[in-house]
């Protein structure tokens, strides 16, 4: 398994569904061919997230396991994270859990005003926001009129 791979495969821990790769998080793993020290860099959802500390370690963890205990995990902050990095896949398992995921962000005039989400269980556009922020940071906490259900929808950035 090449080393991106074993990288790739690290779960968020804030949303177990999908792992750093999929949310885009992951932007690089390179090793030094002369001492074979290993650098990940990362970018996080925003600036003091706290998961960054559990998914600095997890990607340690992971690479040790794999026999590269000697590795260096770079955080860079530009270019900023956007929704716009996760994978399909992502979207896909995050919809599957019952989190909406966010559509895409338009950088090129005003910022969309998110008026209604669909509902990931029903379907539904019959929704309403219950609350800017949700279980974490990046999530607000939306319920759903038709099938009257709580998610989570993860913020367009």
């Amino acid at each position: 398994m090449s080393l991106r791979a074993v990288v790739a495969a690290v779960v968020d821990p804030e949303i177990r569904v999908v792992t750093i790769d999929e949310l885009g998080i992951l932007r690089d793993v390179a090793e030094d061919p002369d001492t074979g020290r290993v650098t990940v860099t990362i970018t996080p959802t925003y600036t003091g997230c706290p998961a960054m500390d559990v998914i600095r370690a997890d990607i340690r963890h992971a690479l040790s396991v794999a026999g590269h205990p000697d590795t260096d995990v770079v955080t860079v902050l530009a270019p900023a994270w956007s929704t716009d990095w996760i994978s399909e896949s992502g979207r896909a398992k995050l919809a599957a859990a019952g989190i909406a995921p966010p559509g895409p962000v338009r950088r090129d005039g005003p910022v969309r005003l998110t008026l209604t989400v669909a509902c990931p269980r029903c379907g539904s556009a019959e929704t309403e926001q219950v609350s800017r922020f949700g279980s974490t940071t990046c999530k607000a906490l939306w319920r759903c009129r038709a099938c009257r259900e709580p998610f989570d929808h993860l913020k367009a950035l």
